[in-house]
């Protein structure tokens, strides 16, 4: 099956999908941009090339490239004692070995996330500090963040280890991280299409949506940990950042080096599926790289190959309640590639 010959209307309504948007990278540019469905079920908003999903965890990319534009400019160090970074929380009392930034964009930390933990916000006028997150002071993370192996001996999938990430960067620039991301990465991109918040008029945003195609509760999520998973974009923004890390690797870039930019890829504690905040894997067009987003009403998927300069996004406003490559994403992944 072709892309072009994906009859969507058809496979949204099997996969009970309620909005699509995809971009697609070929020759390290945005090629094309699709939009399919609604924003909204039982409404006539319609999903625009600027509409804005939820990423979820496909925030982790974000975040890994934040960091690696931090240690491109001495900011950061990604193989230094991440309590050397900290200073309104430390990692409690580790005997196991010291973690570095390293460890925790590859999951090798030894940082477990506890079960039940990291949750969508609870209320709108719940903002809980990042510190009392860790502590085991909220609903959202109920016991205190600690280490449970050796850091680099195991892989532990730890949306802890990015909350924490998100600490030192707040920590070491003494602002949030959202605002360093926009500096870092939203401005010199122009992402205009990417934030933390939801602003006033919510016209541009998807709402999410559940498996039988109903509104979800609260109608748009909100993750209190922006590194981890509290991300709203446009695929055509998470394509911009891919085609910039695309050019970096080649040296063409103003962001990051050739270095910094394969470094990412490279794999990580003898891990040959792990990068830096990416996974890796085979396939027949060379290197693939990838992120998976699943949260409260929203799925999404992010592939890349690197050395092929092409790739692509998708994200939905459903959780189908299946892995992605069950679903409708996964047809049009195998569609294209």
């Amino acid at each position: 099956m072709k892309p072009q010959t994906i009859n969507f209307e058809k496979k949204m309504k099997d996969h009970q999908i309620v909005g699509v948007s995809m971009a697609t990278i070929e020759g390290a540019c945005i090629s094309k941009t699709d939009c399919f469905g609604f924003l909204e079920v039982g409404t006539n908003r319609r999903v625009e090339h600027d509409s804005i999903f939820h990423a979820c965890s496909i925030s982790k990319f974000f975040t890994s490239m934040l960091v690696m534009t931090l240690s491109e400019q001495g900011i950061l160090d990604i193989d230094r004692n991440i309590n050397e970074y900290l200073s309104s929380w430390k990692v409690p009392g580790n005997s196991l070995g010291i973690i570095t930034l390293r460890h925790l964009l590859s999951h090798h930390s030894g940082i477990v996330d506890p079960e039940g933990s990291f949750s969508e916000i609870l209320s709108m006028s719940d903002t809980p500090s990042m510190v009392d997150i860790l502590e085991g002071k909220t609903p959202y993370c109920e016991i205190p963040i600690e280490v449970k192996y050796k850091p680099g001996s195991e892989f532990s999938y730890s949306d802890a280890g990015f909350c924490v990430i998100q600490l030192v960067i707040e920590d070491i620039m003494g602002e949030s991280f959202e605002g360093v991301m926009e500096k870092y990465l939203f401005l010199p991109l122009q992402l205009k299409n990417s934030t933390f918040q939801l602003p006033a008029s919510k016209d541009q945003f998807s709402c999410g949506h559940t498996k039988d195609g109903g509104l979800v509760t609260g109608e748009y999520p909100i993750y209190p940990y922006p590194a981890a998973s509290g991300l709203w974009t446009t695929p055509t923004d998470v394509a911009l950042l891919i085609t910039e890390w695309m050019k970096a690797i080649k040296g063409e870039s103003n962001l990051l080096s050739s270095v910094s930019a394969k470094e990412m890829i490279a794999p990580q504690f003898e891990k040959e599926w792990m990068g830096l905040g990416v996974f890796r894997d085979t396939h027949e067009k060379g290197l693939e790289v990838s992120s998976l987003g699943w949260g409260v009403g929203f799925q999404g998927m992010m592939v890349a190959y690197p050395y092929e300069e092409a790739g692509l996004v998708i994200m939905t406003n459903t959780d189908t309640g299946i892995h992605q490559l069950k679903g409708l994403i996964g047809e049009v992944y195998r569609a294209y590639y």
